[in-house]
């Protein structure tokens, strides 16, 4: 089930991915070729920028694909790297924990607004964050409980089934 829900998540990605593209070309025929821009499409492409990053990083970049200091990381021996990780782990699930109250007030706050052109409220565009940070507290508590319990923590990643 997992595995499943992380080849939607892939998928959806994909298609913010094409959507942005697609916008991106119609940008430029329009503005170059037609003479005609549409404010819309860059405006819509930037939300789909923000949106694939985040549900990107957040749902399917895999562990291993995470910037880490790999000269330092890398001379670690294995029990080292489970400490490094069990403290790195537990930091950041405490910090997206603690500031998850205050993201999810601020992005329910956010409803008062829309966005310039698609009229979008901005509770809806800034949704991904939280979606984000929920992942990534789950992702690095899996990392920790991985590290403490001595399995290995280059294993696959939150959407690809760990």
């Amino acid at each position: 089930m997992v595995h499943w829900l992380g080849r939607r998540a892939e998928d959806v990605l994909s298609a913010l991915l094409v959507a942005m593209f697609v916008a991106f070309l119609l940008q430029i025929v329009t503005r170059y070729v037609l003479n005609a821009p549409l404010s819309w499409t860059a405006e819509f492409s930037t939300l789909c920028w923000v949106w694939g990053i985040l549900w990107g990083a957040g749902l399917v970049l895999r562990d291993e694909e995470e910037i880490r200091f790999d000269v330092i990381y890398g001379a670690m021996k294995p029990a080292v790297k489970r400490v490094a990780d069990a403290v790195t782990g537990t930091a950041v699930v405490a910090i997206f924990t603690w500031s998850l109250p205050a993201v999810v007030d601020y992005v329910t706050f956010m409803k008062v607004e829309k966005t310039a052109y698609l009229g979008l409220r901005f509770d809806l565009v800034f949704s991904v964050y939280v979606i984000f940070a929920i992942a990534q507290i789950v992702r690095h508590a899996l990392i920790v409980w991985r590290s403490v319990t001595g399995r290995s923590v280059t294993g696959r990643g939150l959407a690809r089934g760990a």
